[in-house]
């Protein structure tokens, strides 16, 4: 994802559920080698032992990203991150794991393609349920806010390319949004934007 530095790069996607998270956050891995890791997935393992998840399939991504990163495995997080708290958190995991860290925002703005998508949504994962339109609408969102959550990293951000690009420099906190394109089966188009 950046060219130069010797340090794994952590990158967390943040978004609604039906934004392209999941189907960027799989392109971004396939396309670097990242380890990808998924909080649906932590989650519904969790959903078949427990009967409260909460925040603890969020925890557990965190701990499985510091394992990851030392080892020098660059790291992607796919995830929905309705509140400032669960994105700011990826700030302590990237520096305890000596990582540089990248936030993607992915935001659809067609609100009838938006639903279309969550609607027509189908599991690919065993025993995972899949928010309706109305779980979406009462997610407890937390619109995104530069002043709180972080600018935008343009000068950063790159389109993934071979094994120069899978380490990063810099300082730890940037920001880069990303907007999902619109339309069936689109995939997030990776443009930054304020």
């Amino acid at each position: 994802m950046f060219e130069g530095g010797d340090r794994p790069w952590l990158c967390v996607l943040a978004g609604r559920a039906g934004t392209g998270k999941t189907t960027l956050a799989q392109a971004l891995a396939q396309a670097t080698g990242a380890c990808c890791l998924r909080v649906d997935a932590v989650e519904t393992a969790l959903g078949r032992v427990q009967d409260h998840v909460g925040a603890a399939g969020y925890a557990v991504v965190h701990e499985l990203a510091v394992s990851n990163l030392p080892l020098g495995h660059d790291v992607v997080v796919d995830a929905v991150h309705p509140v400032p708290a669960s994105r700011a958190a990826w700030t302590q995991t990237a520096a305890r794991a000596g990582a540089r860290l990248v936030v993607l925002e992915t935001v659809l703005p067609d609100g009838r393609e938006h639903r279309r998508r969550v609607e027509t949504r189908e599991a690919d994962i065993p025993g995972h349920r899949v928010p309706t339109w109305e779980d979406v609408q009462a997610d407890g969102w937390v619109a995104w806010d530069v002043e709180r959550d972080g600018p935008p990293d343009r000068d950063r951000h790159h389109h993934p390319r071979g094994r120069a690009a899978r380490r990063a420099g810099g300082p730890a906190t940037p920001v880069t949004r990303t907007r999902a394109s619109e339309g069936p089966g689109a995939v997030p188009s990776g443009t930054a934007h304020p």
